[in-house]
């Protein structure tokens, strides 16, 4: 047995010396230039990573500031409503068990943690309640991504509120260009998730110019972040929520600031996954186009293109909430009064919000529940007790559900009709074309104000939810994001 160990122990030995005589080879032939010669950057590559690394210097548009505020509210009150549902509950449970640095912090709690554990628990917990903001163009959700990624990493660098507004915008600037350049629509219809995949490379722009990192380590944080651009687009299927807040906000929030993290580390990459031999377009398929990466940066803003959710539910029941409310508006009837109720929506809509488990994304749940209530609030949204109370029922079982194909044609303006017929023979019909809150018919800073306040202060108290929304409409004064903290946690 001894001859047997000492055999292994000598041929282990002289298989490392061998390994680290080819490396020191390899070396010496690089240094004389022997190595394989390397890819020339591609223009593309070029524009997007020096855009990157410069753009926290630019000022924004007064527009464009102005909306970058609106969604980082939004976000923000997304994530600490959604601390208290059951996938910000789990998220949160889960981070206890990782510990690290005390460089962020979980909204909604008492956790500090690491920037990559921050900007994942936050991610789930901003995505938890359906209330955060979408690009429908990209079939992104950028806020629930980006947001958490440019805020953790602020944190851990003690930026100001300046240059957070200026990543964040970086960031739906990069994550819906990036949903373009790979075929959006192309890569959902495979069973490949855009909302993780395009927000990935969003989170990363925005944590890599907080990070400070120069044009040609934003290059290997590109490649980083293409390597781990991940997600299957059969989300629907989860009956709990938990997976889709890690697909849509957590798992991107994350990818993205450890690209960032390994790079700012020494780490380096390919120098442009954008071009060369088995690159991003070519594993992404025929339908790519990767000019649409960098067309129209510094000029058009994806931003001012994003939507707001006026109600805390899933996005193909936004249209007949506004249609209903108007209904309920203008016209004098009672829940007792319908005989029935017709929705139409596109086919995909009707698909992903017929009388679905959870409340939130139960289209006939909630237009029963406005009809009772005259409004859809977040404790209605998500109360599963309510789903089987015997009004609710009553009203479920009177209202019909159908995709359309001229809202299909439609698309991405998510429209939406009701129809309801009453009792007393009336008949009252309403179509929201574009939902409120989308860039056709957006909501207004008030509107803004009064939805995150509402979802705030459940959590944080009403004295500090006020604090929190006044302190992000002036941003621009706050010299530390850290200075957050003491509202965000609990």
């Amino acid at each position: 047995m001894d001859t047997i160990n000492n055999s292994i122990t000598r041929r282990a030995v002289l298989q490392r010396a061998l390994a680290g005589a080819w490396i020191v080879a390899l070396g010496a032939r690089a240094a004389e230039g022997d190595a394989v010669a390397p890819t020339p950057i591609s223009p593309l590559m070029q524009r997007v990573s020096q855009y990157i690394a410069q753009a926290l210097k630019s000022p924004l548009p007064d527009n464009v500031t102005e909306h970058a505020k609106h969604h980082l509210i939004d976000t923000l009150a997304s994530m600490i409503s959604g601390s208290r549902l059951l996938p910000g509950v789990r998220a949160i449970a889960y981070v206890k068990t990782l510990g690290g640095r005390p460089e962020a912090c979980i909204a909604g709690s008492r956790v500090m943690t690491t920037a990559v554990n921050a900007a994942l628990i936050n991610g789930m917990l901003a995505q938890a309640d359906e209330t955060d903001d979408s690009h429908a163009p990209s079939l992104t959700h950028p806020g629930c991504a980006i947001v958490p990624a440019a805020l953790a990493m602020a944190e851990r660098k003690q930026c100001d509120g300046t240059k957070l507004l200026r990543a964040v915008t970086l960031g739906y600037d990069i994550g819906t260009r990036a949903s373009f350049a790979l075929g959006g629509y192309a890569l959902a219809e495979a069973g490949r998730d855009t909302h993780s995949i395009g927000t990935s490379f969003g989170a990363a722009a925005a944590t890599a110019a907080i990070a400070g990192l120069t044009a040609d380590q934003i290059r290997h944080v590109l490649s980083y972040t293409a390597t781990q651009a991940a997600g299957l687009s059969n989300y629907p299927r989860d009956t709990e929520h938990v997976e889709k807040s890690f697909l849509f906000g957590g798992m991107p929030a994350r990818n993205g600031t450890t690209a960032t993290d390994m790079v700012a580390s020494g780490m380096t990459g390919i120098d442009d996954v954008f071009s060369g031999d088995r690159n991003l377009f070519f594993a992404f398929g025929p339908k790519s186009n990767p000019e649409q990466f960098a067309r129209g940066l510094g000029e058009t803003f994806e931003i001012v293109n994003t939507n707001i959710k006026r109600w805390t539910v899933g996005s193909p029941i936004q249209a007949p909430l506004d249609a209903l409310a108007i209904l309920i508006k203008n016209n004098k009837f009672k829940a007792d009064d319908v005989e029935k109720v017709l929705v139409l929506v596109s086919h995909q809509g009707a698909k992903t919000a017929d009388n679905r488990s959870m409340p939130d994304i139960n289209m006939q749940y909630m237009v029963a529940v406005m009809l009772l209530d005259g409004t859809a609030t977040l404790e209605a949204a998500h109360d599963e007790k309510r789903m089987n109370d015997p009004k609710v029922l009553a009203l479920r079982r009177r209202v019909e559900l159908r995709g359309d194909d001229e809202l299909d044609r439609a698309l991405p303006r998510r429209g939406g009709i009701v129809e309801l017929t009453l009792r007393d023979g009336r008949v009252l019909r309403e179509h929201t074309p574009d939902v409120r809150g989308t860039p056709q018919n957006p909501m207004t800073r008030d509107e803004v104000d009064e939805k995150c306040y509402l979802l705030c202060a459940p959590v944080i108290g009403k004295r500090r939810a006020r604090e929190l929304v006044d302190t992000v409409w002036n941003i621009e004064k706050l010299r530390n994001i850290r200075g957050l903290r003491h509202l965000l946690m609990v």
